[in-house]
C-alpha cells in the first residue's frame, strides 16, 4: 500500500494532501464505489436468486455457473477506475487473463473458467458487492454527518470561559482535515485491496514469460531460415540472370565488332538483355520489398500498405486513419502483417475483394483484414497463421482471427504502443479503392497518396 499515491499523500504531507486534489479523488473514489457496489450486489443477488429457483429445472445450474463470469467486466471496470483515485498517469495493472487460441464462445467460456483470475475475481466481486460498498457508503455518511453538523447544529451550548472556546473551536475546525485524511486512507487501502486481487499473479507472470520466450525462439529460427531464403534466392535467381544478362551483351559486342554488322540480330539481342535486366530489377525489387520496403521507412505504414494494395491481385479497400509515425517495429509488424494477409487472401480464400482498416486507440495500432471469401480459417500448428502470431507476440501484440463457414473472415491485430502527436507527411484520413487493372490501381494509389508520385513501374 505505500506505493499508492494517495497513501504517500496522507502518510508524508498531511498539509499538502489536504490542499491537492486527492482529497476530492478519495471521496469521489468512495462514492463511486459505493453506488457501483450496491448495483453489483443486486445483480448478482437477483443472479444467484434465480439459478436456485430454477435448478430444479437444470437450467439454474447453467445459471449459476455463469454467474462466476459477471466478476470479469467488474474486475476490468475496478482496474480502469484506479486511475480516478490515483491520477491519470498512474499505472494500471494488466489483465490477468491469457490470450483465447481460437474464436467463438465456446472456446472462451472453457478458457476463463479454467483461469484462477476468474475465480478471484469473482471473489472480489462478492466482497466488493457486500463488504466494501458499505464501509464506503458508511464512511460517507459519517463524514457528512459531521460536515452537516457543524454547518448545521442540533444544539447550541453557551460557552462561559475564553478556554473552552479556543478548545471547541480547535475541535471543530480539526473535523475536516481529519475526516479527510480518514477517507483518502480508506480509498488508498481499497486501492491496494484492488491491486492485490486484480493484478496479474506471479505464477501468471511467469506462463507469459515462458509463452514469449518460446514464441521469440521460434521467431528466432524462422529469421534464421528467412535468411537462408534469401540467399539462395540471391544466388539461384537474380544472380543466374545477371549473369545470363553479361553474356547478352558480351554476344551483342560481338555483332557490332564485326566488319558487317548484322543490325537486325543485334537489335535481338539487345532487346534480349533488355528483358534480362528488367527481370533482374523487378526480382531485387521484390527482395528488397520482403526484406524492408524503402516506403515504409520514408513514409510510413499507410503509404506502405497502400503500395501493397496496388499490387495485389484482389480488389483492396484501405481505409488508414493516423495521425504521425509510429515506431519502427511496430510499423514493421504491421506492414508485414497486412502484407500475410494480403497474400493469405489471394492465395485460400477465393475473395473478390478486401478491406483493410487501421485505427489508432488508445491502448495502440488497431489493423483488420477483412476479406468476402468462402472462410474456414484457423489457427494451426505449423501453419502460415502460427508464424504471424509469433510475428505479433514478439511486440507483445494480440492476433484474433474470426472466419465462419461461408465468410467473412476477419483477420485482427492489436499492438501496444505510444504514437508521436507529431503532423505526419501524409494526410491523417486516406481510403483507396483498389479494382481493375494493374493500370487503374496506380491511378486510384496516386490520387489516395495525396502526393504527385511517380508510379513504381
Amino acid at each position: 500500500m505505500s506505493s499508492s499515491p494517495i497513501w504517500r499523500a496522507v502518510t508524508r504531507n498531511p498539509v499538502s494532501f489536504l490542499t491537492s486534489a486527492a482529497p476530492w479523488r478519495a471521496l469521489g473514489y468512495l462514492a463511486t464505489s459505493g453506488l457501483l457496489g450496491l448495483l453489483s450486489l443486486i445483480v448478482l443477488g437477483g443472479v444467484v436468486v434465480c439459478g436456485l429457483l430454477l435448478s430444479v429445472a437444470g437450467i439454474g445450474l447453467v445459471i449459476l455457473a455463469g454467474s462466476v463470469l459477471l466478476g470479469i467486466p467488474l474486475a476490468a471496470l475496478e482496474r480502469r477506475r484506479l486511475r480516478l483515485l490515483e491520477g491519470p498517469h498512474a499505472d494500471r495493472p494488466a489483465s490477468p487473463h491469457r490470450a483465447v487460441a481460437r474464436p467463438g464462445l465456446w472456446p472462451w467460456l472453457t478458457t476463463r473458467l479454467q483461469e484462477s483470475a476468474t475465480w478471484r475475481e469473482f471473489g472480489f466481486a462478492m466482497v466488493f458487492a457486500v463488504l466494501l460498498s458499505v464501509v464506503d457508503l458508511a464512511l460517507l455518511t459519517l463524514a457528512g454527518s459531521l460536515v452537516v453538523l457543524i454547518v448545521f447544529p442540533v444544539k447550541v451550548a453557551v460557552v462561559s470561559g475564553q478556554p473552552e472556546a479556543l478548545l471547541l473551536t480547535g475541535l471543530g475546525i480539526a473535523v475536516l482535515p481529519v475526516a479527510a485524511h480518514v477517507l483518502g486512507a480508506a480509498a488508498a487501502a481499497q486501492g491496494w485491496f484492488v491491486r492485490l486481487m486484480l493484478a496479474p499473479k506471479k505464477s501468471g507472470q511467469t506462463d507469459r514469460v515462458v509463452e514469449l520466450t518460446r514464441s521469440r525462439a521460434r521467431m528466432a529460427d524462422a529469421f534464421q531460415a528467412e535468411r537462408r531464403r534469401i540467399e539462395r534466392d540471391l544466388h539461384d535467381g537474380a544472380q543466374q540472370r545477371l549473369v545470363a544478362l553479361v553474356m547478352t551483351l558480351g554476344l551483342a559486342e560481338l555483332e557490332f565488332g564485326g566488319a558487317d554488322p548484322k543490325a537486325g540480330r543485334a537489335g535481338e539481342l539487345m532487346s534480349r538483355a533488355r528483358g534480362e535486366a528488367k527481370q533482374a530489377l523487378d526480382e531485387l525489387r521484390d527482395l528488397v520489398r520482403g526484406i524492408h520496403p524503402q516506403v515504409l521507412t520514408d513514409h510510413g505504414i499507410a503509404a506502405a500498405v497502400s503500395e501493397v494494395a496496388v499490387r495485389c491481385r484482389v480488389p483492396v479497400d484501405v481505409d488508414m486513419e493516423l495521425a504521425g509515425r509510429l515506431p519502427t517495429q511496430v510499423e514493421a509488424t504491421a506492414y508485414f502483417f497486412i502484407s500475410e494477409a494480403l497474400t493469405n487472401v489471394v492465395k485460400h480464400s477465393g475473395a473478390t475483394s478486401a478491406t483493410v482498416r487501421g485505427r489508432l486507440t488508445r491502448d495502440g495500432l488497431s489493423v483488420t483484414v477483412t476479406d468476402n471469401g468462402a472462410g474456414g480459417a484457423e489457427l494451426r500448428t505449423g501453419g502460415g497463421l502460427e508464424g504471424l502470431a509469433d510475428r505479433v507476440a514478439v511486440v507483445d501484440g494480440r492476433l484474433v482471427l474470426t472466419s465462419p463457414s461461408g465468410g467473412p473472415t476477419a483477420l485482427s491485430l492489436e499492438i501496444p504502443c505510444r504514437h508521436s502527436h507529431s503532423v505526419s507527411s501524409w494526410p491523417r484520413t486516406r481510403r483507396s479503392s483498389v479494382k481493375g487493372s494493374s493500370s487503374c490501381c496506380t491511378s486510384s494509389a496516386t490520387r489516395w497518396s495525396g502526393r504527385s508520385a511517380t508510379p513504381t513501374p
